[in-house]
């Protein structure tokens, strides 16, 4: 029989997917990230492949400027786990699941590239804003590193948490136009979407501007 809609098991495999995605696309933009489109494919064995293009070039002049950026682009990585999160039904406060949040990052649900890029980023944010630290002593790099961690992870709950609304609602448009392709050597049953910038900033309830007042009202 042929498929025409998306099953329902499919679709709830779909949604916290959509809402990873868009937590690095509305975290990015709220962090000053230009951003593009944003990409989602789901097959009926439950097989995923999604994607927000996030622009990271940017003019670095200070050190200073290459810590806020290395922590921005952390804070966007760390951003698509806590999204995955997030309820996909209805509830009055929408709060990031930490653990969960967690092991997502650590490849429980296919997110180990994200914590891959992470690891390095903060590494390298650990070099900068700690560089009178012996490079062998490795209890002083460890507590550095796990202090950057927490700290920036805190502060990407807060805003992803202020920003849920926005995440989940765009999530679930993305999932809402996936439609049935038939591309060749795709496997059979295979749902996708591309969503462009322009028309997810008609989609959007609020702007890039809308988005970092609600974070720096929540820092």
């Amino acid at each position: 029989m042929e498929i025409k809609k998306m099953p329902p098991a499919v679709r709830e495999h779909a949604l916290p997917i959509a809402n990873h995605e868009m937590g690095h696309y509305v975290v990015a933009r709220a962090l000053g990230f230009e951003t593009g489109g944003v990409t989602l494919t789901v097959t009926m064995d439950l097989r995923h492949k999604g994607g927000a293009c996030i622009t990271l070039s940017r003019s670095i002049s200070s050190l200073q400027a290459m810590r806020e950026y290395l922590e921005a682009r952390i804070m966007v990585l760390y951003a698509g786990a806590m999204a995955q999160t997030l309820p996909t039904v209805q509830a009055r406060k929408k709060c990031v699941d930490q653990s969960k949040a967690a092991a997502i990052l650590n490849g429980a649900f296919g997110a180990e590239k994200d914590e891959a890029k992470i690891r390095e980023l903060r590494q390298l944010l650990r070099n900068i804003t700690y560089p009178d630290t012996d490079p062998v002593s490795s209890d002083s790099v460890t507590t550095e590193l796990k202090s950057i961690h927490d700290g920036l992870w805190l502060r990407t709950q807060e805003i992803v948490e202020a920003l849920a609304g926005t995440i989940t609602d765009l999530g679930q448009e993305l999932v809402e136009r996936m439609v049935l392709v038939e591309h060749w050597g795709m496997p059979a049953g295979t749902f996708e979407v591309v969503l462009t910038r322009e028309v997810l900033d008609r989609l959007a309830p609020v702007g890039a501007s809308s988005l970092a007042k609600i974070v720096n009202d929540n820092a």
